[in-house]
């Protein structure tokens, strides 16, 4: 019987029942012995299905997917334990420790003193400018944290920081999300590897698409100043007797209070053009609280609470007021800023802006109490911060102030401003009076700094 004939009998034979192997006509002499055999065995199966259409081959492939899943699943099996083998006792030693210490996402708390950093964002490939994320990166590779290649490439570790602080800027409260190794005693081993001046204050499990700058509902800053920046131009005083009375004091919180809500600040920074969307900012709160004495010069702080800021601009809100206290400029300059004129605003020295905090207000209600994660709150961290500020924060302020006399200096250069100028005075102005106080730190949210 040639192929065709043997082609036809099984098509026909397609129709009848079919014998488990072993009892068919072909298996009657026991198990396939031949390959001849086994290919017209083969052949009639590939008929019958066709014959019972598409459903049967259908119920057919899904069994042979599922059997062949089940293949390549143990394969796989067998190809880990093959590799396991050929790979030593080191690669199974690091493998045990991966799986002891998982790479999570986490936010760091962190405090820092900014006297010598170029800011907190790091410069990948220049050490001209050292910043904090420098010393912040070195600390996570060394403690075991993060592979090295992940500092060299810090997208790898999806790392973000909530605010990046501009030259000279401290921190009480900065906030920055990224992966790493739940190594033990994790805080402790990133602190060993850090100067006493940056410190790692909590830790907390966050959900895995955190982002810290895009999550952040709101930033709190603080500027400490000494009070003699308040006193009237023509009263000659003595910079370590003076005190700040409370009607000044009074007067001070009343303009501070102006910028409450929300207005046009493209004069309060560069590069904003006063129809530009992204220059309205909303502030919910600013005040300056009650004076005190450190080393027999008077201090206060003036608290800002708002969305977000643009780069320089709370240096400039503060030295407005300044400004207008002073009796260099009238009251009348707060409503005019806001408007499409171009003014002359002035801008404070960078010493003394501290990011006291970070507020996650929405994830919060969404996530904080969800059973997986934490509301990213630091209650029990207040202490540890405020040592931090005492130790670290404030006397850095203070002695520099003393010793380089930052503010004195720079209210010396606000009679050179002209607060009723026009347009195109002032940029003739500002170009011959570009100076070193262009390079200082500033508020350096950076969320929309240049």
């Amino acid at each position: 019987m040639d192929k065709r004939s043997s082609l036809t009998l099984i098509s026909q034979r397609a129709k009848e029942p079919v014998s488990p192997p072993g009892s068919s006509v072909l298996w009657s002499t026991g198990a396939c012995s031949t390959t001849k055999q086994l290919q017209v065995h083969l052949a009639f199966r590939e008929v019958r299905a066709m014959a019972e259409g598409p459903r049967a081959a259908a119920a057919g492939q899904t069994k042979r997917l599922s059997s062949g899943a089940e293949v390549a699943e143990r394969l796989e099996e067998n190809g880990h334990q093959n590799k396991r083998l050929k790979g030593g006792a080191d690669e199974e030693g690091a493998e045990d420790q991966g799986k002891k210490s998982p790479k999570r996402k986490i936010v760091l708390l962190m405090a820092y003193s900014g006297k010598g950093y170029h800011g907190m964002q790091r410069n990948v490939g220049s050490s001209q400018f050292k910043t904090i994320e420098d010393d912040l990166v070195s600390a996570l590779v060394q403690s075991g944290c993060i592979p090295e290649n992940h500092g060299e490439d810090m997208k790898k570790m999806s790392f973000q920081r909530c605010a990046r602080t501009d030259k000279g800027v401290s921190a009480a409260g900065q906030i920055v999300s990224l992966k790493v190794r739940l190594i033990d005693d994790i805080l402790e081993k990133i602190n060993n590897h850090l100067p006493s001046h940056i410190r790692i204050l909590g830790l907390k499990r966050v959900t895995g698409g955190f982002n810290s700058k895009n999550k952040c509902d709101a930033r709190t800053y603080s500027y400490m100043l000494p009070t003699f920046a308040f006193a009237h131009k023509d009263h000659d005083v003595q910079e370590e007797v003076y005190r700040l009375d409370k009607e000044t004091l009074g007067r001070v919180n009343k303009l501070l209070s102006c910028y409450k809500g929300t207005h046009n600040f493209h004069n309060f920074t560069s590069q904003k053009g006063p129809r530009d969307p992204s220059a309205r900012r909303y502030i919910m709160e600013m005040y300056c609280g009650e004076p005190f004495v450190r080393e027999n010069m008077e201090f206060a702080v003036i608290k800002v609470k708002g969305q977000s800021f643009m780069m320089h601009q709370i240096r400039k809100m503060i030295g407005l007021v300044i400004a207008i206290v002073k009796g260099y400029a009238a009251e009348s300059i707060l409503e005019r800023s806001w408007g499409e004129e171009k003014v002359d605003v002035p801008k404070a020295p960078g010493l003394g802006l501290v990011l006291e905090r970070v507020h996650f207000e929405k994830y919060n209600r969404r996530f904080g109490n969800d059973g997986l994660h934490e509301p990213l709150e630091w209650t029990e961290e207040e202490e540890k911060i405020a040592v931090f500020k005492e130790q670290y924060i404030y006397p850095t302020i203070i002695n520099t102030e003393r010793e380089e006399k930052s503010m004195a200096n720079w209210l010396s250069t606000l009679p050179i401003h002209d607060f009723n100028s026009s347009a195109v005075e002032m940029q003739a102005n500002n170009k011959n009076s570009k100076n070193s106080s262009d390079l200082e730190g500033s508020d350096g949210c950076g969320d929309d700094s240049d």
